[in-house]
């Protein structure tokens, strides 16, 4: 009855709520404001919701298991979302090329890096471009030395969560290895052998459209691309000059900042 007579209305957006604390957590969201912070990585957030969702990767707990193939995760929207893997349901469509998802979060994150060349969100330590902040942040975590995932089992903590994954399986055999049939090589992560198989085939499906180079490797061609255009995605954080490659801006970048007598970082 609360919502139906807009008793507890936002006045920002209309949207309406049960009680005055949804309202309060709500309005957050309008003024940017996160005063929760995880004790593990520091990260904030609006809602004690998310922080409480969030606190889950850190603890390891994955209370919710695929009927199918017994994959476990931490969150019932993560289960449902994997499901859709052994079901083929792909109900998200990319209204640009028509690719399918089964996953909205996916299609965005397609639309967003590959029919979008805006990239707004430059590094402050090395100049580099990125299309979101969450890439950025996950960028700054090489200059920062921030290493957010830790292991249950023991004191080590990773940077990255394949660093993670990877941890778990080489030092206590926890997780699935992948296996290459041909040479027995073992991966931890699948999209690693199937390049690795690509490899061994000689198969190259990668095919520039400007000449006639093939490359293994869908992040292999995306760097090659920039030869053949004036797009420049690369920034200096100190002169603004422009450059086609990481390399590139790289040493540019270290030139620059001795040139000014300005440390790197």
């Amino acid at each position: 009855m609360n919502i139906h007579t807009h008793k507890y209305k936002c006045f920002e957006c209309g949207e309406c709520f049960q009680g005055n604390r949804r309202l309060a957590e709500h309005k957050r969201r309008h003024s940017g404001e996160k005063p929760l912070e995880c004790t593990v990585c520091s990260k904030r957030f609006t809602t004690s919701v998310e922080l409480v969702k969030h606190s889950i990767i850190h603890s390891g707990e994955k209370p919710y298991k695929c009927h199918v193939c017994d994959k476990a995760f931490s969150h019932s929207g993560n289960l449902h979302r994997h499901v859709r893997v052994h079901t083929g349901n792909k109900p998200y469509n990319c209204s640009v090329c028509n690719r399918d998802f089964n996953d909205a979060s996916n299609l965005k994150s397609h639309e967003r890096h590959v029919h979008s060349n805006r990239r707004p969100y430059d590094c402050r330590y090395c100049g580099k471009l990125f299309k979101s902040s969450g890439d950025l942040k996950s960028h700054v975590r090489i200059h920062t030395g921030a290493k957010p995932y830790s292991c249950r089992h023991c004191s080590d903590r990773f940077t990255w969560c394949k660093q993670l994954k990877r941890h778990l399986l080489k030092s206590h055999n926890e997780g699935t290895w992948f296996t290459c049939h041909r040479c027995e090589k073992k991966f931890s992560c699948k999209d690693h052998l199937k390049n690795h198989l690509l490899r061994h085939g000689g198969v190259k499906p990668y095919v520039c459209s400007e000449c006639p180079k093939c490359f293994y490797r869908a992040g292999e061609l995306k760097s090659h691309q920039p030869v053949h255009s004036d797009v420049k995605p690369f920034c200096c954080g100190f002169c603004s000059k422009d450059f086609k490659s990481k390399e590139s801006v790289k040493k540019h970048f270290k030139r620059c900042s001795d040139d000014l007598g300005l440390a790197a970082d």
